[in-house]
């Protein structure tokens, strides 16, 4: 491989490590903005409706496949990303991987708690959305009020509770990787 093609597919990961960085805060935020868009503010056509679903469809899977990836420091310094397995971890951009145990970044339960929570949280803020409750299920805005009000903040300290029983030390694509101990 020449090191032209390295130096872009290095500059390729790095953008997409910087695109999901903010992980689930970016993929809130992509919402937040195209939302109102997706959703002619609310007032959607059935168009509409698709093209928010598949909004709803795609940040959901971000939130989720950002709790299966993690990163490490290769034998040249580098920084390199993978999905993790049951067998460790898959990486994508290491020349070298299969030299090195990978092993010991197996697939774990509290991987799945992440996710699914990550997307319990996602779902409350994305589906409680005005634009989105006007889109899709009007009613509720006038008649579940309360509902509207206080179950993110429900869902908030419930996933905070959890989040600590099974705290994520995973680094995953964006994140920086965690450095070996110098003796």
């Amino acid at each position: 491989m020449s090191k032209t093609q390295a130096s872009i597919g290095d500059l390729t990961f790095k953008g997409f490590g910087d695109l999901i960085k903010l992980l689930p805060t970016g993929t809130v935020f992509l919402f937040q903005f195209l939302n109102p868009l997706l959703t002619n503010t609310g007032h959607c056509h059935t168009f509409n409706k698709y093209l928010s679903g598949l909004l709803l469809f795609v940040c959901s899977f971000s939130c989720c496949f950002s709790s299966f990836t993690d990163s490490y420091t290769g034998s040249d310094g580098k920084v390199y990303y993978g999905i993790v397995t049951k067998k460790g971890l898959w990486s994508f951009s290491d020349p070298n991987a299969r030299s090195i145990d990978l092993s010991k970044y197996k697939l774990r339960f509290g991987d799945f708690v992440h996710s699914s929570l990550a997307l319990v949280v996602f779902a409350v803020i994305a589906l409680l959305d005005n634009n989105t409750v006007s889109c899709f299920y009007p009613s509720l805005e006038t008649e579940e009020k309360t509902l509207m009000t206080i179950l993110p903040t429900i869902v908030g300290g419930l996933s905070s509770f959890v989040f600590m029983l099974f705290p994520n030390n995973r680094h995953g694509i964006g994140y920086p990787a965690t450095q070996p101990a110098q003796d």
